[in-house]
């Protein structure tokens, strides 16, 4: 099964962590909130995607399986 991004739209606070630890995936908007492209996280990206994970201040970024 695959690994995806998923954002709580109702936590996030726009601190832009995980755009910085994950900037092939995620991009940020004029207020900066991330836009998460949808595709699968690739096997070698997994673990600064659980490490951006960790890292939200507010948990709002996580990694669900599909």
């Amino acid at each position: 099964m695959d690994q995806h991004i998923t954002v709580d739209w109702t936590a996030c606070q726009g601190h832009g962590l995980c755009a910085e630890l994950l900037p092939d995936h995620i991009t940020l908007d004029e207020w900066g909130y991330p836009l998460v492209e949808g595709s699968p996280v690739p096997p070698r990206t997994a673990k600064r995607a659980q490490r951006a994970a960790a890292d939200c201040p507010v948990l709002a970024f996580k990694l669900a399986t599909r």
